[in-house]
């Protein structure tokens, strides 16, 4: 693991004992913040995933939320689901040492060894952007503690072997967040596009995308100027704005 990584200028730090949710705790305590900050809790007890799923939270993973005031129309801010996707690809690869076995699953998980690693959901309101992100750091949950379909989940003590505490992770992550975002600010959405596919699962390989009752089966061609993902049917294309997707 690296060490002497400086926390980021401008960014809060908030390191509470227990939370229900740091998702919760965003949402009572950003109106009184005056710029970004990270809220990490050591025990997060009623965690929270996409579509309302229940984010399990052993003791020693990671649970964070970063607020946030971001300037533009609602899916420019949509997109820092991928320039958090990338910090948290980065401080993964920071803290282990290593850069094989990572991978990125649209629209926003970490993969490590074909596992789901971690997680990351967005949720706005009022101009302020909650972002939330859940790493098994210490351990993964049970397989019959998830969905139908889903990846295994794995953790970063399982693969690599490598232990770090949440809040060395948190600094690793802010740091990388601070990076891709001031990218993000300055560059727009092409080069955290183009770093994203770079590290893509399953590219090139056909998927299932399922919004609802309904679902669409293709290859995986790429993800597009909006953060869509483009599958290939056929002769046509086929973008898609959101849905959980499956290998």
């Amino acid at each position: 693991m690296k060490s002497g990584t400086q926390w980021p200028e401008g960014y809060g730090r908030r390191v509470l004992a227990s939370v229900d949710s740091t998702l919760d705790e965003a949402a009572q305590v950003g109106p009184g913040l005056s710029g970004p900050e990270w809220i990490l809790a050591r025990v997060q007890t009623k965690g929270r995933g996409r579509r309302g799923r229940v984010w399990v939270e052993p003791a020693g993973n990671f649970a964070a939320t970063l607020v946030m005031f971001p300037d533009g129309d609602p899916a420019r801010v949509a997109l820092r689901s991928f320039v958090a996707a990338l910090a948290v690809l980065d401080a993964c690869i920071g803290v282990a040492g290593r850069s094989d076995g990572f991978a990125l699953k649209w629209p926003n998980d970490v993969l490590l060894n074909g596992g789901k690693l971690a997680g990351i959901l967005l949720e706005s309101a009022g101009g302020m952007l909650s972002v939330g992100i859940g790493v098994n750091l210490a351990s993964a949950p049970s397989g019959d503690e998830v969905e139908a379909r889903a990846l295994r989940p794995v953790s970063l003590m399982s693969e690599t072997g490598v232990s770090v505490e949440p809040e060395a992770f948190l600094t690793f992550l802010a740091v990388a967040f601070a990076k891709y975002e001031a990218q993000f600010t300055t560059q727009g959405f092409e080069p955290i596009r183009t770093a994203w596919l770079s590290h893509a699962a399953r590219l090139g390989q056909v998927v299932t995308a399922r919004a609802g009752n309904t679902e669409t089966t293709g290859t995986f061609e790429t993800v597009d100027a909006t953060g869509n993902l483009v599958l290939l049917r056929g002769k046509s294309r086929v973008a898609i704005p959101a849905a959980d997707v499956f290998f």
